[in-house]
């Protein structure tokens, strides 16, 4: 198994990924909105991958927030709001804010299960900065570290009502970027002091399955490289002070707030300390190079693989789709 996720081209496996994925066994599989229709067609995709992964349980990955990302859209599946929304509705009635999210969550997650898919790169636990870049901006769980743990337990608890688990990102924290990662690289110069406003989250829910890193360069912690590349803040800052064990992705490596090649890129990540490189663009020759660079996946990582999806159990609840939306949106009117 190589210690990498791939996305796919379409809407259907061609012949040159069937071939390269049976040969190398990606760790998992990204989906993106190029590869969806409609729910028999996504099942009919999901269901393959499994085949030819030869897991069951392979990961298969998606960011379905809500929101501006939304890879499975109306009016094949219903419409998701931002975060944003749950935040404000913390501000008067904070139990009614984080059963509205657990519920939002709980929908979310069973529209993936049907199709499927049984992981979705949710909840942000990114704390929001004034004057920050809009990348995250109503994505995110609020301004305040307590508020932006507690929606976000309640997001992890609802996907997996629906037996599909969570990823955290953007660890250690995303919400001080003044330029969006997937144009340049953002430098973060808080003190570590400060920064502990940005990890208390990460903290709180160290216990979650997986993570995504941050491609951000934080001074206090390592002025060289970004987090997703850094020994030191893998090391020393995520898997020590905030105490994270879980399964670690980077985030996307087609972004340009990184240097190098995406094979490159994907070997320097995983030497670095994250578990499994993330590409998403279906690119044969880059994912072929991708494969030649890298080892295969480590005893310590495929371990933290196999917690993570041994983590996942089936639906814990008979929740019916329409009630939950229903129950959602009566919780955000109150506010």
């Amino acid at each position: 198994m190589k210690p990498v996720v791939f996305g796919i081209a379409a809407e259907t496996l061609n012949d040159e990924e069937r071939a390269l994925f049976r040969d190398c066994d990606p760790a998992g599989y990204i989906l993106f909105a190029r590869n969806i229709a409609d729910r028999d067609q996504l099942r009919a995709l999901t269901d393959d991958l499994r085949e030819v992964s030869g897991r069951g349980n392979v990961p298969i990955l998606i960011d379905q927030e809500g929101g501006r990302v939304t890879r499975m859209k109306p009016p094949a599946w219903p419409e998701f709001p931002p975060w944003a929304k749950f935040d404000a509705l913390y501000d008067i009635a904070p139990i009614s804010a984080i059963e509205a999210a657990r519920s939002n969550a709980h929908a979310i997650g069973l529209t993936l299960a049907e199709c499927g898919i049984n992981v979705d790169c949710l909840p942000l636990l990114d704390v929001r900065q004034p004057g920050a870049h809009d990348v995250i901006g109503d994505r995110a769980l609020g301004f305040e570290p307590l508020r932006v743990a507690a929606l976000g337990r309640a997001v992890l608890n609802g996907l997996g009502d629906a037996g599909v688990a969570g990823v955290v990102k953007h660890i250690p924290g995303h919400g001080r970027a003044l330029v969006d990662t997937h144009k340049a690289l953002p430098r973060v110069t808080a003190s570590a002091e400060e920064l502990a406003t940005d990890i208390a989250p990460f903290k709180a829910l160290a216990n979650a399955p997986m993570a995504m890193t941050a491609h951000i360069v934080f001074e206090a912690w390592d002025g060289d490289r970004c987090a997703t590349l850094s020994p030191t803040i893998i090391n020393t800052i995520i898997r020590g002070e905030i105490g994270f064990d879980g399964l670690l992705f980077s985030d996307d490596l087609d972004m340009q707030a990184l240097d190098g090649d995406p094979a490159r890129r994907a070997a320097a990540v995983v030497e670095a300390g994250c578990d499994i490189a993330l590409n998403c663009w279906a690119r044969m020759d880059e994912m072929k190079a991708t494969v030649a660079l890298l080892d295969d996946i480590s005893a310590a990582s495929r371990a933290r693989l196999d917690r993570a999806m041994e983590s996942i159990g089936p639906a814990r609840t008979a929740d019916a789709l329409d009630a939950l939306l229903d129950k959602r949106d009566s919780l955000l009117a109150l506010a």
